[in-house]
């Protein structure tokens, strides 16, 4: 595939503008959640939150007649927690332990690490993971112990940061205050499933982080559905973690999906992966923020596992030329040799020993009916073109439709991939100019979530 063609076909396709430099007017409304996030590639475009959550008529009905809901958050969606041990490294003065840091603190999201630069190396450190190929898995740094609080409750996922106004990490928060006005209840009929947002499911050949929590979600589900008698649950998913429930589906039983579960609701899912993930682990991505170097964050953003899971998949993007140079092009078949030339060769085993094989068949059909929820006509990377320059530079980006970070293509995957798929139901509700987090925020997006799940608590079994 000669690259100049290919370059000349998109500009006369495409407007392009020079990386990140380009901002939607939604994304400048929310730059310090975005700066709190640049860390992570699957970097949220926000529109302002609701003032308060709409109320839907409930004609009635009793909380305990509601079936219950389980939330699964996305990337970065809820609490880390961390300590550090004497086996702890600093990488600087700045980052030696304390007594505060050899007991539980908050790791993600914590404030005032990211607003105080000569924390910021610390933080990348504490957040990091290593793969060791030996035991083909990934770990925390030397000396950092991380666990996930509050599983099973919803206060982990509301907001992100601990001791700062809460409106400024904002996460979960108005789509559960929603739920709670139609008669939800935290612990009793709403639940919250956060994780550690670093790890993939890899292929669960062997016991792992990935593996532990989909044991953990499923015995949530069971949990939520006991508790409140023998009631089938709502599974409602956020980005990445529509992946990780999509897994627990297709790994379970049928016959305890048909127990257990009784609707799955996707809201703005990367099920074939982004174009974005692959400017963060090129270049790094830090959505154009003046004061940052994207090079200086993305060795962190190289080293989390699930940022290559969401590395576009290769059966949904096909022959699609995806990163363009003067001297090659790319697909997402030939995904594992751009690891190496961006001079990420460490990426390039995990990838083929944890990442493809998932790909081949995650998105089989749950049997369990699905509503999809996907925010369109937000510009989103679709292309990455470089100049003689390298990865080092920030390329031209090539937009195209989708939620501002998940392709429309990637989201809608699974609409092909389950035609003609017998008893397996599919809603899809499309929300134009309605960005990745916004889908949580928007008044009218959260509207119809509650009536999606009005709608099913009113319906028959």
């Amino acid at each position: 595939m000669n690259p100049g063609a290919v370059i000349s076909r998109y500009r006369g396709r495409r407007r392009m503008s020079r990386g990140p430099e380009t901002i939607t007017r939604q994304t400048r409304r929310s730059r310090l959640l975005l700066l709190l996030l640049l860390l992570l590639p699957l970097l949220y475009v926000s529109s302002p939150p609701m003032t308060e959550a709409p109320m839907l008529i409930h004609n009635g009905k009793a909380t305990s007649e509601l079936h219950p809901v389980v939330l699964v958050p996305g990337m970065g969606g809820n609490q880390l927690e961390a300590r550090l041990t004497d086996a702890y490294q600093p990488s600087g003065a700045f980052c030696r332990p304390s007594a505060g840091t050899r007991k539980w603190f908050n790791l993600w999201l914590d404030l005032s690490t990211l607003l105080f630069p000569p924390f910021t190396r610390c933080f990348s450190d504490r957040m990091s993971l290593f793969y060791d190929p030996q035991t083909d898995t990934y770990q925390n740094a030397p000396g950092v112990e991380t666990r996930v609080p509050h599983f099973g409750s919803t206060r982990a996922l509301k907001y992100l940061s601990l001791g700062f106004p809460q409106h400024v990490t904002s996460y979960m928060a108005p789509l559960v205050k929603a739920l709670e006005g139609i008669g939800y209840i935290d612990e009793q009929t709403l639940f919250g499933a956060p994780y550690d947002f670093r790890h993939g499911p890899s292929n669960f050949r062997s016991p792992s982080v990935g593996s532990q929590f989909l044991a953990d979600l499923k015995g949530l589900v069971e949990k939520a559905s006991s508790s409140n008698g023998g009631k089938k649950v709502i599974l409602i998913s956020h980005s990445l973690g529509g992946l990780w429930t999509l897994h627990l589906l297709n790994r379970s039983p049928l016959t305890w999906r048909q127990k257990y579960v009784r609707h799955f609701i996707a809201l703005t899912p990367p099920w074939a992966g982004t174009v974005q993930e692959l400017l963060a682990l090129a270049s790094g991505y830090t959505l154009g923020l003046p004061l940052v170097n994207p090079l200086l964050v993305r060795a962190q953003q190289r080293r989390s596992e699930s940022n290559l899971w969401l590395l576009p998949s290769p059966p949904t993007f096909r022959h699609k030329p995806l990163v363009i140079t003067p001297y090659r092009t790319y697909l997402a078949s030939n995904l594992s040799e751009f690891l190496a030339d961006i001079g990420f060769p460490e990426g390039m085993h995990p990838y083929r020993s944890r990442i493809l094989p998932l790909m081949s068949d995650q998105l089989a059909a749950p049997l369990v009916p699905v509503t999809l929820v996907v925010g369109t006509e937000v510009e989103t990377p679709e292309a990455l073109v470089y100049d003689e320059h390298g990865f080092d530079k920030q390329p031209e980006i090539v937009f195209g439709d989708g939620d501002g970070t998940v392709n429309l293509k990637s989201m809608l995957a699974v609409v092909s991939a389950w035609e003609g798929v017998e008893n397996q139901s599919l809603k899809v509700t499309k929300l134009r100019r309605v960005s990745h987090l916004s889908v949580l925020k928007d008044e009218f997006s959260v509207r119809e979530i509650l009536q999606e799940v009005s709608s099913i608590n009113h319906s028959l079994a």
